[in-house]
């Protein structure tokens, strides 16, 4: 999961509900299962509870009662934790019977510090026993009438059930980490099950952009469907765009190419100062209205999404066809070019580039034009790899400033050489509407050298 994706948020905001709901989930049953074990040592101290009460209860024989005996023997080690407690209220001389085991101390009484009693009278609290000791008390009042009222303690130590709740949240623990993980462990199949379909989006989109769709195919969710129809509905809306604006290109070029050719035809059976002027100046015109028509063109085709141009079909058929036209000349054209490589754009800007390249290598050219087409590498660390196109000859070759005044936009070095000129502006400016460029230096093999960088398939 990347940063900012919406995965990684669905994701991490699961995990924020399930641990705080487990965290929630856990501190309750702690705190249920130590009320538990509490009643369960409160119901053992009120066994002892009512032993001691049926004790008190009982009928005097003799003046003295002898020793208590609860069957636990912690009631007779001093100190030990476990004591019992018998005071007389309300006598003139405080009367108090107690376990051994609490020696000369005394345990402190529940009613002096406010604790309310239970449905069964008796009252149950935490208290500070003998040695700082941490008690678990049990009192409870019998009125005997006329014998009068006493009040019968029960303390025990509750390190037991401080025992069982570390025990229980240890075990709750371990069992709500591995619970934890699984949750987590569903959470990411959810979140990449559910967003799945997203994904096939993606993955479609970037198929049409390479060029291997058209449009989006295949069934959707309910909750995406409307995306992918209205995305389809885009490509197609795009597509009727772009034809138009062909056809549109198309009428105008033929609707000004008509006067054009009228008025060039006129001033040519006509030699005088005036009708040269008219053939200059519709000469240039015809050049100008040439290239902002393919300009628009073009601009134009690089709307359409999705097309795609294997390379090596393109070049092979330019160099053979180079080496037909220049054949007197016995002019070699070397290409290199993989089968893997793919230029993002239509077939016929690959071939008007590398054609003009190929074609001004080959006017020039002394005897051997080389070609060579590999990957180039990409211009950032998230920009997509690309395609370099390098074109060799061994002629004159340009120097800088040369090579500055032949790039420029219908700029000439010579006039002996056909064509109009405009060869390597065009493809200036056709590779910068893809994004590309062309850089001119000089080639290993003595003449020039054109590079070209495409986006790559």
């Amino acid at each position: 999961m990347r940063a900012n994706s919406l995965a990684l948020r669905l994701f991490l905001s699961a995990t924020a509900w399930t641990v705080v709901i487990l965290l929630a989930t856990g501190i309750s049953l702690s705190s249920l299962y130590r009320q538990a074990v509490e009643r369960s040592f409160d119901r053992r101290l009120g066994v002892y509870l009512r032993t001691l009460v049926a004790e008190v209860a009982a009928p005097e024989e003799g003046n003295e009662r002898g020793p208590l005996w609860l069957g636990e023997p912690l009631f007779e080690l001093p100190l030990s934790g476990w004591y019992w407690q018998i005071s007389r209220l309300g006598a003139p001389k405080p009367e108090t019977r107690s376990s051994r085991s609490l020696w000369d101390s005394t345990l402190p009484h529940l009613a002096d510090q406010a604790i309310v009693p239970g449905a069964d009278g008796s009252r149950r609290a935490y208290v500070g026993g003998p040695e700082e000791q941490r008690l678990r008390l049990v009192e409870r009042t019998v009125d005997l009438g006329e014998e009068g009222r006493f009040l019968v303690s029960v303390a025990g130590d509750p390190q037991e059930i401080d025992e069982e709740t570390r025990s229980f949240d240890k075990a709750l623990g371990i069992t709500f980490v591995m619970l934890a993980a699984v949750l987590l462990l569903i959470t990411m199949f959810q979140v990449r099950f559910g967003l799945a379909p997203l994904k096939r989006i993606s993955e479609s989109l970037a198929a049409i952009r390479a060029g291997r769709s058209e449009r989006l195919e295949g069934d959707f969710p309910h909750e995406i469907a409307p995306l992918a129809r209205e995305t389809n509905a885009l490509l197609e809306a795009n597509r009727e765009i772009v034809e138009r604006a062909r056809t549109h290109v198309g009428n105008l070029a033929h609707a000004l190419k008509t006067p054009l050719s009228v008025m060039v035809n006129e001033a040519a059976g006509r030699d005088d100062p005036f009708a040269r002027k008219v053939r200059e100046q519709a000469a240039i015109m015809r050049d100008q209205v040439t290239r902002h028509l393919e300009r628009a063109r073009l601009s134009a085709r690089l709307t359409v999404v999705g097309t795609v141009t294997e390379v090596r079909p393109v070049v092979t058929a330019l160099a053979r066809t180079m080496e037909k036209l220049h054949h007197d000349r016995g002019l070699v054209i070397d290409a290199e070019v993989p089968d893997t490589l793919r230029f993002v754009g239509e077939r016929q800007d690959l071939e008007e580039m590398v054609g003009n390249l190929v074609d001004n290598a080959c006017k020039w050219a002394e005897g051997r034009v080389s070609i060579e087409v590999r990957p180039a590498p990409p211009p950032g660390p998230r920009a997509r790899a690309g395609l370099l196109i390098v074109v060799d000859d061994d002629g004159p070759g340009l120097s800088e400033d040369e090579r500055e005044q032949v790039a420029r936009r219908g700029r000439r070095l010579d006039e002996s050489k056909p064509g109009s000129g405009l060869g390597l502006s065009i493809v200036t400016e056709l590779a910068g509407l893809y994004g590309g460029k062309l850089t001119l230096s000089n080639a290993p093999i003595g003449g020039l050298r054109a590079e070209l960088v495409l986006p790559a398939g």
